[in-house]
């Protein structure tokens, strides 16, 4: 115990207020005000949130400040606007802004919720709606059976570490939490983007990953967190890019679009990509299926011995797609000299992953972790192997289920792109890419964002994630993350209550 503990330092970083001047004008409610009011004011005087402020000596009401309103919620209240309005004149409906922001995967819910983690750094209640999508599956099924009992604990006490090697041999790396960032390559999102991931990731002393669009040379000064990706079109992949990194990762295949290589549309590859890529500009870049030198166990290893000739300090990653081998893919990875098996589910992948792929190939990764898990137990090699998971895992909830199911740790990608203020509008690979500056390499765009805000607000949601993970494991009388490994017994399905995951 006091082992784990002196392993999780207590001067994780500082959380501190980063407000957004893009979203400050999100509102989850609008208030109606009918022709029929007579500006009494009364609703001025009684509302405490100053919804609705009025002109003294005017007698002029001005138009409710949606933004502060808390919604039906105040129903309860003596002061309820709606209630106490002599002339029937005010009524609240969901903002219409609200309604089209999100999807079933990422609801309005979440994404608000995300960006107020991002915003403040403090933690979602267990049981806050902003944990649970609407999807009507995979992680949004599950639940924990958390006792009710609420707890006293310190957060400083509790240990949320992981290590990254687990063998007995190579070079040793320990995060303060079990989360580090999945590849997004430069191409695919703005280099301000990778950025403010990369800093995030310095700030936490975890890692980020470059994608398959090479290393952009703003990254160097992160190197110690920067994990360098080689995937099958080996885009900008280099001898010194992969001797500086801490991390090689292969990308044998994505969750998202399993059996098709990575692609960039040519309005993306403008001419800064291109001589990143070694490419032509303005032409569509697409990523071979598969790696074309390997096909065995043996060809991988190959591929693995290579990258560890080139930089022998290096933690070797493997990414995979989940087929269903998958357990034998992990297996063979491990044997290959696999420190890290990373299980990269569809349910993942930004506005460019093709629908027809991430909803009808490979197995959900609900599924694929827990296989896998008990595959590598039965040939005794689990404490030997760090898996990790991603593939739409979007809070810290989703993290704690991943890990609850077998995995050790996770690989976040989009919930970074929520904290810089991403909408889920799906335009990620179209024409100039995201409006809001986050996935886009249009030279006006990619000003909308500063990579010091971006890393605070990401640093932030990394802080709240830490809180939960800690309260949960508070409940569960854990004062470790470990301990929660493959805890399938505290996971309920919703379709069936009674009985317990996994068995």
């Amino acid at each position: 115990m006091a082992e784990r503990k002196r392993a999780c330092p207590a001067d994780l970083p500082e959380q501190a207020l980063v407000p957004s001047d893009q979203l400050r004008f999100m509102n989850r409610f609008t208030v109606v005000r009918a022709d029929a009011c007579i500006s009494c004011g009364l609703c001025a005087s009684l509302c405490p949130y100053g919804v609705h402020k009025r002109i003294e000596g005017h007698g002029k009401i001005l138009s409710p400040d949606d933004r502060k309103c808390i919604g039906p919620a105040c129903s309860v209240n003596y002061f309820f606007c709606v209630a106490n309005c002599p002339t029937h004149s005010l009524s609240i409906k969901t903002s219409d802004t609200y309604l089209s922001m999100g999807d079933p995967r990422w609801t309005s819910d979440m994404i608000l919720a995300t960006w107020a983690q991002a915003e403040t750094g403090r933690p979602l209640p267990l049981d806050h709606p902003g944990n649970t999508g609407a999807s009507g599956g995979g992680f949004d099924k599950l639940f924990f059976k958390v006792p009710e009992k609420e707890v006293e604990f310190s957060p400083s006490e509790i240990c949320t570490s992981l290590d990254l090697n687990r063998r007995k041999t190579g070079t040793k790396i320990r995060i303060p939490i079990p989360i580090y960032g999945g590849g997004m390559s430069f191409g695919s999102v703005s280099v301000h983007t990778m950025l403010s991931r990369a800093k995030a990731a310095k700030n936490w002393n975890t890692f980020t990953c470059t994608g398959e669009g090479g290393y952009p040379e703003l990254l160097v000064p992160y190197k110690d967190h920067v994990i360098t990706q080689i995937a099958t079109g080996l885009f900008g992949v280099r001898e010194e890019t992969i001797q500086r990194a801490r991390i090689v990762e292969f990308k044998y295949a994505q969750g998202a679009k399993p059996g098709l290589g990575g692609h960039l549309l040519h309005d993306k590859n403008t001419p800064e990509v291109a001589r990143m890529r070694e490419a032509v500009p303005y032409t569509s870049l697409f990523s071979p299926f598969p790696f074309h030198s390997v096909y065995s166990v043996e060809d991988h290893k190959k591929h693995l011995d290579w990258a560890y000739s080139i930089n022998p300090g290096a933690i070797l990653s493997v990414k995979v797609s989940t087929p269903n081998d998958v357990e034998m893919v992990s297996v063979g990875s491990y044997y290959a000299g696999a420190h890290i098996v990373h299980l990269d589910g569809g349910y993942g992948g930004t506005g460019a992953a093709p629908e027809i792929a991430k909803k009808n190939i490979a197995m959900p990764i609900e599924y694929a972790i827990p296989k896998v898990h008990k595959f590598l137990v039965n040939e005794g090699i689990r404490d030997e192997v760090t898996l990790m998971a991603s593939g739409g895992l979007r809070t810290a909830m989703d993290v704690a289920k991943a890990i609850a199911l077998g995995a050790d740790g996770a690989v976040i990608g989009t919930a970074d792109l929520v904290a810089l203020g991403c909408v889920r509008c799906g335009n990620c690979e179209s024409g100039r890419g995201c409006p809001r500056g986050i996935a886009t390499t249009d030279p006006m765009l990619d000003k909308l964002i500063d990579s010091d805000w971006g890393a605070k607000r990401i640093s932030n949601l990394y802080g709240a994630w830490r809180l939960q993970w800690c309260e949960l494991l508070a409940r569960f009388e854990m004062d470790d993350i470990s301990q929660l490994r493959g805890r399938m017994d505290l996971l309920r399905h919703a379709d069936k209550p009674v009985k317990e995951v996994g068995k």
